[in-house]
């Protein structure tokens, strides 16, 4: 599966805002949103709502790298967020989003019927590679109901 593209096609606002991946693979993702003034805020960096959305998407991207084989049976759903916004953010920005759980025991979770939790945690830099955000998203993968 590519899951950039996927992304990309399940989540629309994503492709809206142009965010584009760099890498996608092993729990982990990176995602870059180019500088663009109609997603700017009043000091003239990436929007607050930008910013999120960003890694929030990595976030997706680096779940499914993990999980992606487990959507014929669980509809991975994010249950929270927190960012933190440490900087003054400008120009392009990335997010490099992590897991934070190991796979096999969110899987036998999965297998044992229970929903599993687990947390993504991500840092977004700027072009001079410092840390302008932090955020941690916790997914939960649901499994279908059956019969």
């Amino acid at each position: 599966m590519d899951i950039g593209a996927f992304m990309l096609d399940s989540v629309p606002f994503a492709r809206l805002l142009g965010i584009t991946f760099d890498a996608i693979g092993g729990g982990a993702a990176v995602a870059r949103l180019a500088d663009r003034g109609d997603l700017h805020n009043h000091v003239g960096g990436p929007h607050a709502g930008a910013l999120f959305t960003l890694a929030e998407t990595a976030s997706g991207a680096a779940m499914l790298s993990a999980f992606g084989d487990q959507l014929s049976r669980a509809v991975p759903l994010a249950t929270e967020a927190r960012i933190a916004y440490r900087k003054l953010a400008m120009g392009e920005v990335t997010a490099a989003a992590t897991l934070r759980a190991e796979r096999e025991a969110v899987v036998a979770r999965l297998d044992a019927g229970e929903r599993p939790e687990f947390d993504v945690a991500v840092e977004i830099r700027d072009a001079g590679d410092v840390v302008v955000s932090e955020m941690t998203v916790s997914w939960t993968l649901r499994p279908n109901r059956t019969g």
